[in-house]
């Protein structure tokens, strides 16, 4: 087994403006060790690139030539989070020599889930070839097209090492893990080792857009701005009539297929109370999918920082609803050292997506291989 560090990267739906860099050892299945973990920020024009080649794409829809900022923004997305690597390995005197591969998620532009009548697509921004090149080390990237193509919905892929989470910390079959980013979703183990996960609805990006369009701030810090309003029941009962809640999984969802919009019209305060609770009822009416029990969640991402969500949770799905910290995991890296631990498992001819997580028709490996 290769002994060396894998480096993880990820920047989510959200667009904090930020990606995650994570490093780990891990032979494909189980955590040996975590390494260096670091937020570090874009510049400001890249977060504006990707802003831009965002709202492109939802007109693109997969239609016709691909927006000409597509490859403006994956170059410069590219350049900025190689240099990321090389200020997080520097900063832990770490030699590139020491690390045997990246996994280079990239960002999500636009993902379209597969239907019984089409084939999903999704398109993640991010040049393998020049991450290989700038740090001269072996990169894992397009992980989602071989399950895409195989008829699968591409996502979530995070659980086979929500599974390897959920082990190290000696969790048992009572117990999920649930990711809060842009989207959410969940990942529960069965007694037999199966593995049942989906994206549960929108998580952090209405409430982001929310505050963002009415304040000029990037997030709700704290939950105070919810904590301030009421949450409109009424309008929430109707938001639970979305047939997207109780379709059974494998399922996944886009950022854009819930937007603030479900907020209009209420004042800044209740529409953030609404767009904090909505991401818990969707969490509870997936949590009646699965055909276990659960009774403790394990929160990571951007959202277990907000406590209205994270009361919220617990409240309207009847659990405990913990920190990923608080029971000795790192909150703001696990999608980043997730990336890691699949170019491992990638390298290795490993699957990546399965049939309960993606809906498959068996277990499958993926992503690209370029070296420098």
């Amino acid at each position: 087994m290769d002994k060396r560090w894998a480096v993880g990267l990820m920047t989510g739906t959200a667009l904090d403006g930020n990606v995650d860099v994570a490093l780990l050892k891990t032979d494909g299945t189980d955590i040996l060790e975590l390494g260096p973990q670091a937020l570090e920020p874009y510049p400001t024009e890249v977060t504006g690139l990707l802003r831009q080649a965002m709202a492109e794409a939802a007109t693109w829809n997969f239609t016709g030539p691909e927006p000409a900022i597509f490859r403006q923004a994956e170059e410069a997305l590219t350049r900025a989070q190689a240099a990321a690597v090389i200020a997080v390995l520097t900063r832990g005197n770490i030699d590139p020599a020491e690390v045997s591969v990246i996994g280079f998620h990239g960002q999500t532009v636009l993902h379209r889930a597969a239907t019984s009548e089409r084939i999903g697509a999704s398109r993640q921004l991010g040049d393998g070839m020049l991450m290989a090149r700038l740090t001269g080390i072996a990169t894992v990237n397009d992980f989602r097209s071989a399950d895409i193509a195989a008829g699968g919905q591409g996502a979530p892929l995070a659980p086979v090492y929500h599974r390897a989470l959920l082990r190290h910390i000696g969790a048992g079959v009572g117990s999920a893990l649930l990711n809060l980013g842009g989207v959410g979703n969940i990942t529960w183990c069965a007694p037999d080792g199966t593995l049942h996960a989906f994206d549960t609805g929108p998580a952090n990006a209405p409430l982001d857009d929310w505050i963002a369009q009415h304040t000029g701030k990037a997030m709700d810090r704290d939950g105070a701005i919810a904590a301030a309003g009421t949450v409109d029941e009424g309008r929430l009962a109707r938001l639970a009539a979305h047939p997207y809640l109780t379709a059974p999984y494998p399922k996944s969802l886009d950022r854009n297929d819930f937007t603030s919009a479900i907020a209009e019209g209420l004042s800044l305060e209740d529409g953030a109370a609404l767009l904090s609770a909505f991401p818990a009822l969707c969490v509870a009416a997936g949590l009646k999918l699965l055909p276990g029990r659960v009774e403790r969640i394990v929160v990571s991402g951007g959202g277990r920082k907000n406590p209205v969500i994270m009361r919220e949770i617990a409240s309207r799905c009847g659990v405990e609803a913990v920190d990923a910290d608080a029971v000795g995991l790192r909150g703001d890296a696990v999608e980043a050292e997730c990336f890691a631990l699949l170019a491992v498992r990638s390298l290795r001819g490993l699957p990546l997506s399965f049939p309960g997580t993606t809906g498959v028709p068996h277990p499958m490996t993926g992503g690209i291989l370029s070296r420098p």
